[in-house]
């Protein structure tokens, strides 16, 4: 783990390009953005911090970042290139930006995973990330069916989709 470098501008935004690749195929939304959303994130007033995972024979290969929320921090993005998941560098980047969080004295870290990434949710608990502190909920106006997962999740006796 180290921090970003301009010279990995085009590593972070590949794998940015992946990440909403990979929400965007959940949500069946069929358009691609190239990465250009990595350009917006950068230019962030808030942004607390960028660490890289870098590997010594593929380069850049996971990137997290922390926003600053007073004394709170939120976690966003996290993400690994698809070579290299299920192998550690999630929880390496997760806990690394948690260490970071503690040296500036923040009191609480949160992420906020899509619903339907359940893999990424259950690295997340077993990360720690153990508190539901808020929700979103989504009214969808759109008039065309949608491939909403009906079996969702419950939450206080509320059966919701996802």
């Amino acid at each position: 783990m180290r921090s970003y470098r301009p010279s990995d501008h085009s590593a972070g935004r590949r794998l940015w390009a992946e990440l909403t690749a990979q929400h965007n195929q959940m949500y069946g939304d069929p358009s691609d953005d190239g990465g250009a959303g990595f350009e917006e994130y950068l230019t962030r007033l808030d942004l607390g911090g960028l660490w890289v995972a870098d590997h010594a024979d593929d380069g850049v290969i996971g990137l997290v970042g922390l926003i600053i929320r007073g004394r709170a921090g939120e976690v966003e993005p996290v993400v690994v290139t698809s070579s290299h998941r299920h192998k550690g560098v999630g929880r390496k980047l997760l806990r690394h930006v948690a260490q970071e969080a503690k040296k500036r004295n923040m009191q609480a870290l949160t992420i906020s995973p899509s619903s339907r990434n359940v893999d990424a949710i259950r690295s997340l608990h077993a990360a720690g990330y153990d508190v539901v502190s808020s929700i979103e909920l989504t009214m969808d106006l759109d008039r065309h069916p949608h491939d909403w997962q009906q079996e969702g999740l419950e939450l206080h006796e509320l059966q919701f989709r996802s």
